[in-house]
């Protein structure tokens, strides 16, 4: 596959100062190294900042299904050019549809933002799912992001604290807010979300019982 260039300045664009700066530039092509350039150029980023970080996680941003016509195995700056070496078994965490593949949703950097923060190496790729209906078929873009599959429920995690639980707790306060001090009263934490008090008792048993079961030390 053909590296579009077009392609990677939506993506060097799309990044955060630190993610772009996070990048090894002699792990470029030559074609990249310029739209790199360009892109620090343009931030007005210093050169000297430019060295990976060693916490950073590697957040690229590829197609994993190019199109036949794509496809160059003869040619030097063909894919695989500095993807994650984990993305064959890598799991969705986080998406959201676009209308125009031109977009790059502030929630889905904001997602990568936060996995980034946490040491997760994560993956940030524009994909466009065919559809079968209408007729001709229509691609429908969406970023989504990507991590390796046995860090999945940890950066499912993550998302939910960093990104989604402020925005539940916000909706939450408002809600309490508008009740009476009766309905307030009754209003339990531990009733109203039973379940999830119920999910997470769940879940420290079963992981005490497998530690127990292998006998291993906590």
């Amino acid at each position: 596959m053909k590296l579009d260039p077009e392609f990677l300045r939506q993506h060097y664009a799309s990044l955060s100062d630190g993610a772009l700066l996070a990048l090894d530039r002699a792990d470029l092509v030559e074609m990249a190294q310029r739209i790199f350039d360009d892109e620090v150029r343009r931030r007005d980023l210093s050169p000297s900042g430019r060295h990976r970080r060693a916490d950073a996680a590697p957040v690229l941003s590829m197609p994993l299904e190019p199109s036949d016509e794509d496809a160059d195995a003869d040619d030097p700056s063909s894919a695989g050019e500095g993807l994650p070496g984990w993305l064959e078994d890598a799991a969705e965490v986080y998406s959201h549809s676009v209308s125009s593949a031109a977009q790059t949703p502030e929630a889905s950097v904001n997602a990568r933002d936060a996995l980034e923060a946490a040491g997760i190496p994560c993956l940030l790729e524009l994909y466009e799912e065919q559809e079968e209906e209408p007729a001709p078929p229509a691609r429908t873009p969406r970023w989504r992001l990507m991590v390796p599959g046995k860090l999945s429920q940890r950066a499912a995690s993550v998302l939910d604290r960093d990104v989604f639980n402020p925005e539940f707790e916000a909706g939450w306060k408002a809600h309490l807010e508008a009740l009476s001090d009766q309905d307030l009263r009754e209003m339990h934490p531990q009733v109203a979300f039973c379940g999830l008090f119920d999910r997470i008792e769940r879940i420290n048993r079963a992981y005490d019982e497998e530690i127990a079961r292998r006998r291993l030390k906590r």
